[in-house]
């Protein structure tokens, strides 16, 4: 699952997801399309409030998963 739809999954807009992963808006979004990634601490936080694991999480935009 691709980490936008891990969010959606959730219920979650990219504001509150940010929100709760004390990340800005523009870092998510960035994270979402792969211009970045996440360090490991975040990724943790990720899977906690998504509720997966990371080898269920594609940090790569939905046309690569």
């Amino acid at each position: 699952m691709t980490l936008k739809a891990a969010r959606i999954n959730r219920g979650l807009t990219q504001k509150e997801a940010a929100k709760l992963l004390e990340i800005s808006v523009d870092t998510l979004s960035n994270y979402e399309r792969a211009k970045c990634f996440p360090d490991v601490q975040l990724i943790g936080r990720i899977e906690a409030l998504y509720g997966l694991p990371y080898d269920r999480i594609i940090f790569l935009p939905k046309k690569y998963g």
